[in-house]
């Protein structure tokens, strides 16, 4: 009799508890329900707070658990999600559903081998499974795209493991690792603004994360921006100490910008000899911080320029542009010296501005390339400062192909009338066709051109009006003179008085005298 009771008593106990667990079936499923309406109306926070009721109700039910990983996928909550999904697998193994959210979760955060397992069970319990087939397709494209970026980082061929991240991403849309990589190989490449804006978006979502801290700062690092970006460096080492990358780059970054200060400092007094010694130093300490070797080239073209060494400045300037060619000064400067070399190598070079130094100087082998940069300058600055340094370069360019007058008279081009007038008798007697008239036929016309070249010069420079012209540079044709039909023999005979004033004699074979009537 004692045992029938306590048996009773046991009985009457599970009764009440069989009620309640019934009652709680039926709430949680009716919570399920309303999670399910919510669902399909895509309010998924209210879907997922129902999900959440059902499941505090019946924790046990495995379907609860996957309606509310679908649901937190939905929000893009995937590491949530995955704790639910592989919460309702656990539960049922069996269940298919969950094992292809699992793998889903898995795949979005880029964990594509863990995917591919989660859906090979879900093959296995449902060979004929459509969503699995293709999601394991999926899975497989990303571990080869991995595969091949990896690769492709090693050769540097950033371009390439940026495609490869973008492919993957498709499939992975929530894996940080592969944001980072293609963040980095984007400021590798110099987009700067792209990967500041994926390094932003990951620490918007977690401050704490070292790579994005130090892509962070690589961008800086490479727009030049130093100071800054060893502020980033600084704070990813404090949250992953062993972070080698962000080491490396620290460690180069003040390495660079002390290097950089003490050129400076060394160009400000003076010492051009250390300032170069410095620049180059600077120059090996990394060769990928683009922004900031264009600026050493650059400096350093000005140390060589200061020390007569314009063939160097030049070439430093060409390989400033080459690395950034967007970068002015370099487009100035390269412009600058060639016109300024024939007085820096005289000693009487002060430095004055460069449209000064266009009007006083030219270098006619080199005005071609001093146009070209002052074209990429006003391309790139359309300011009024530049558009006249680019007038005043073509119209030095333009005279610079004109016939030398000077030259041609042997005068200089401050030579007074009286010199002019002495220097035309003396070329004209020299190159006069009567002169040669017992020379080959080739000298002779030779000779003859030189004759004529000689009259048009004097022609030009005994005028006031037409030397004005042409100091200036402009054209000569627009004064209605047709400088091919002028005659040479006219103008010497009005020079020497007209005909019979003058004539060649021979006094032996090869030798002539002249004589007026």
């Amino acid at each position: 009799m004692a045992a029938a009771a306590e048996c009773d008593v046991v009985m009457a106990a599970t009764e009440p508890q069989l009620l309640d667990d019934e009652e709680a079936k039926r709430e949680a499923e009716s919570f399920k329900e309303q999670g399910n309406a919510y669902y399909a109306k895509k309010d998924y926070n209210e879907a997922y707070n129902y999900y959440t009721k059902a499941i505090d109700k019946c924790p046990k039910n495995a379907s609860y658990y996957g309606n509310r990983a679908a649901t937190l996928m939905m929000l893009g909550r995937f590491r949530e999600a995955l704790g639910d999904a592989q919460q309702s697998v656990r539960l049922d193994d069996s269940f298919v559903r969950g094992h292809l959210r699992e793998g889903k979760c898995h795949l979005s955060l880029g964990n594509a081998m863990a995917a591919c397992r989660s859906f090979q069970r879900a093959l296995e319990l449902d060979h004929k499974n459509a969503q699995a087939q293709q999601e394991f397709k999926n899975a497989n494209a990303v571990i080869e795209y991995e595969k091949i970026a990896e690769t492709d980082f090693e050769k540097r061929d950033f371009r390439k493991v940026v495609f490869c991240m973008d492919r993957a991403l498709e499939f992975a849309p929530a894996c940080h690792r592969f944001k980072i990589l293609k963040a980095e190989c984007l400021a590798m490449l110099g987009r700067y603004p792209e990967a500041q804006s994926v390094a932003s978006d990951i620490l918007r979502m977690d401050s704490t994360n070292a790579d994005a801290l130090y892509v962070r700062g690589l961008c800086l690092y490479y727009e030049d921006c130093i100071e800054k970006a060893v502020q980033f460096f600084v704070q990813a080492l404090r949250m992953a100490p062993d972070h080698e990358k962000a080491c490396v780059a620290c460690r180069n970054a003040k390495a660079l910008k002390a290097k950089k200060e003490d050129g400076n400092k060394a160009f400000k007094e003076g010492n051009y000899k250390l300032a170069y010694e410095l620049y180059t130093e600077a120059l090996r300490i990394d060769p990928n911080n683009i922004k900031t070797n264009a600026k050493l080239y650059c400096n350093r073209g000005t140390v060589n320029s200061k020390l007569r060494k314009l063939d160097d400045a030049i070439e430093d300037c060409t390989n400033a542009v080459k690395l950034d060619d967007t970068y002015i000064k370099a487009y100035l400067r390269r412009a600058q010296w060639p016109v300024l070399e024939p007085v820096i190598l005289s000693g009487k070079c002060h430095f004055t501005s460069v449209e000064e130094t266009l009007k006083s100087y030219m270098d006619t082998e080199q005005y071609e390339e001093a146009v070209r940069d002052y074209e990429k300058v006003y391309q790139t600055e359309k300011t009024k400062e530049h558009k006249q340094l680019l007038k005043n370069a073509q119209m030095e360019l333009k005279k610079s192909k004109r016939k030398d007058y000077y030259k041609i008279l042997g005068v200089d081009k401050n030579a007074s009338e009286d010199e002019i007038k002495k220097a035309y008798r003396k070329r004209a007697l020299m190159h006069h066709p009567d002169r040669h008239s017992g020379a080959s036929a080739e000298v002779q016309k030779e000779e003859e051109k030189k004759f004529k070249e000689v009259g048009e010069a004097f022609t030009i420079l005994s005028d006031p009006k037409k030397k004005t012209r042409y100091d200036s540079g402009q054209d000569l044709d627009e004064e209605g003179m047709n400088m091919g039909d002028f005659d040479a023999n006219n103008i010497f005979k009005a020079f020497f008085g007209g005909p019979g004033g003058f004539s060649f004699e021979a006094s032996g074979p090869g030798n002539f005298f002249f004589q007026f009537g």
